[in-house]
């Protein structure tokens, strides 16, 4: 290695973002602490062996920094020029992983590699990462043109189908998290209302789909759905369209056959209103369909598939909930929207979280000290539900400190990518950063009974070499990246 060389790897890790750094340290060593907590047993009290996950823990803890340091050398150039190879080879792996890997409780997606496992979808998190980014640098790319639009939802959404065929739902939602990327880069907002009132349909579809409305043979969860797809369509005509008098059309007509639908039914002759909302309904996407034909305004023409898409909503959830969701996947999301009553079943784990987070008070019970979590009364303590750890032994002072560092490191994140000189490394950057976001709001919340249980785990907390290593390529990648920036700027 020549001087010049040595100058530029010492100076690309004095550039390197030590905040961010410490901060992913405090993470490691807090979550290390938890695992102890988590796996300690009073019989076998020595953490340090391999025997435990507190001591295969450690190794992976090590076996990361040295990654780290390792990331920390490899010029942004490289990630460049390998990002499409890595994707190609990457999605062949989790396709490979269908048909090789060993059914491990209901899901085929760990591959074993001598005395241990490892889990591909982990690793995918910075590959698609990467491939995004590097496809949105291309000059003249675009959110607003078709063809780029489709290429990047394909990069996204080929490994969500691979790793659904893994049977590994938890992990295929993770990568939803790219949408907030793209909105980030352009996407058009209303890409995000439409999924949040799919998700909205579904909830309140499956919330009161078995509960009639009152005085009249309807179901009340279809009721809502029809008239939230009746209001969200109105909404979304007068935000992107100002045409007044189709929205007096719309308001006069549509709204006015369903209030009087509504009291002939109340006070004359009780039937099912919802068919007469789904005929409203459709009418309305026909007459926007003949809209979008006339004025040829391709805002017209999305809104009609939001209406159609959000009629049919109803019946394709259902069937899909039905058919498609193993049993117990079901009942978590039955259990979670309070439609069924299950403490000892599928409500087990997060009612025993909930216990063992209660049970540390303010200040907790002290390290290794916590009875819910020793006594292994808390499923996947030391993995999915490591934060309950956390509560039972650190309290709720130790949990919102968790929360604290968290949220600062993830806002250092956004903070370093919105830096960037380049729309690879800002991209890049942001995929991190909201990565991040979604695993922390879906294991906390699914802990605390405010999420489904899906199985993921929490980043640089959670017992398991290939998240751990997966989050440390993931962030150490970026960090390299914003180094690079920060000794440009240095030697200019």
């Amino acid at each position: 290695m020549t001087s010049d060389s040595l100058h530029n790897t010492k100076g690309i890790f004095l550039s390197v973002d030590w905040i961010a750094v410490g901060l992913y340290f405090i993470l490691l060593v807090w979550g290390w602490f938890s695992v102890c907590g988590a796996c300690y047993d009073f019989t076998n009290p020595d953490l340090l062996t391999w025997n435990a996950n507190s001591g295969k823990q450690l190794v992976w803890i090590v076996s990361s920094l040295c990654l780290a340091g390792c990331l920390l050398l490899i010029e942004k150039r490289f990630y460049c020029e390998i990002s499409k190879t890595l994707y190609i080879g990457m999605m062949f792996l989790l396709l490979l992983t269908i048909f090789i890997a060993p059914e491990t409780k209901g899901s085929r997606s760990w591959i074993p590699v001598g005395s241990v496992k490892l889990q591909p979808a982990e690793f995918a998190k910075f590959v698609v990462a990467l491939a995004l980014a590097k496809v949105m640098d291309r000059y003249g790319f675009s959110m607003r043109h078709r063809r780029d639009l489709l290429q990047v939802l394909a990069i996204i959404l080929l490994p969500i189908l691979l790793i659904l065929g893994e049977r590994e739902t938890g992990s295929a939602l993770v990568y939803l998290a790219f949408f907030l990327v793209l909105y980030r880069e352009g996407m058009s907002g209303s890409v995000l209302f439409s999924a949040f009132a799919f998700v909205t349909y579904f909830v309140v579809g499956m919330k009161f789909g078995s509960d009639t409305l009152r005085q009249m043979p309807a179901s009340l969860g279809e009721f809502w759905v029809l008239s939230l797809t009746y209001i969200f369509t109105v909404g979304m005509v007068w935000v992107h369209c100002r045409e007044k008098f189709i929205i007096r059309h719309l308001l006069l007509y549509g709204g006015g056959i369903q209030l009087l639908a509504w009291l002939f039914s109340a006070y004359v002759i009780p039937f099912d209103i919802t068919i007469i909302q789904l005929i409203v309904c459709i009418v309305m996407v026909g007459y926007l369909g003949v809209m979008a034909v006339i004025t040829r305004f391709n805002r017209y023409a999305y809104i009609t598939l939001f209406a159609l898409a959000s009629t049919i909503m109803y019946y394709i959830s259902d069937y899909g909930f039905s058919h498609f969701l193993q049993e117990h996947q079901k009942v978590r999301i039955e259990v979670l929207l309070g439609t069924r009553d299950d403490v000892r079943g599928a409500g087990y784990n997060v009612n025993q979280a909930k216990i063992a987070i209660g049970s540390g008070g303010f200040l907790g019970k002290g390290f290794l000290q916590g009875t819910q979590t020793k006594l292994k009364y808390v499923p996947e303590q030391d993995t999915d539900f490591i934060f309950c750890t956390v509560g039972e032994e650190d309290g709720f002072l130790g949990s919102v400190g968790v929360l604290l560092v968290y949220l600062l490191f993830i806002i250092r994140l956004f903070v370093l990518a919105e830096r960037q000189p380049d729309p690879m490394s800002r991209i890049y950057g942001n995929s991190v950063g909201c990565i991040l976001l979604f695993h922390l709001f879906i294991n906390v919340g699914m802990v605390l009974g405010l999420t489904p249980v899906i199985g993921i785990p929490l980043p640089f907390f959670s017992y398991g070499g290939s998240s751990l290593w997966g989050f440390t390529i993931l962030l150490f990648v970026f960090l390299r990246m914003d180094a690079e920036r920060r000794y440009k700027q240095l030697t200019v």
